[in-house]
């Protein structure tokens, strides 16, 4: 069983960057893949980034590619999602999942509660 927490939202403007956590305050990470997804209103959650349960493979949206860096510390039991550039589009409240699928696989089934981050012109 995994039971994630998201953590470091907010809001920032236009150009300026943010840093997303995810820890698992139940289970351990190391078996998972971990992704990131972001839901707007008004729209569908969409997929964000992945990294497989060693890290080094990542798949990375292409609306977000060079702009934001996923990663992971197995060890710290934690994902992150490091967001630069950011641009008004990117509001949306994010989510962390995992599962136990490689990627490309999309078949999440843990999910932490969203943090809302806020992108101002």
């Amino acid at each position: 069983q995994l039971q994630l927490e998201v953590s470091g939202g907010g809001l920032v403007q236009v150009g300026g960057s943010l840093s997303l956590s995810c820890y698992a305050v139940v289970g351990t990470i190391d078996e998972y893949t971990m992704g990131w997804f972001r839901q707007a209103p008004g729209k569908a959650r969409e997929f964000v980034a992945a990294i497989s349960w060693s890290g080094g493979t990542t798949d990375i949206e292409d609306s977000v590619k060079g702009r934001f860096t996923i990663s992971r510390d197995n060890w710290k039991n934690t994902v992150y999602l490091e967001m630069h550039s950011l641009r008004p589009e990117d509001t949306a409240v994010y989510y962390c999942g995992a599962m136990l699928g490689p990627i490309p696989n999309r078949d999440y089934r843990w999910w932490g509660r969203g943090t809302q981050v806020t992108v101002s012109s």
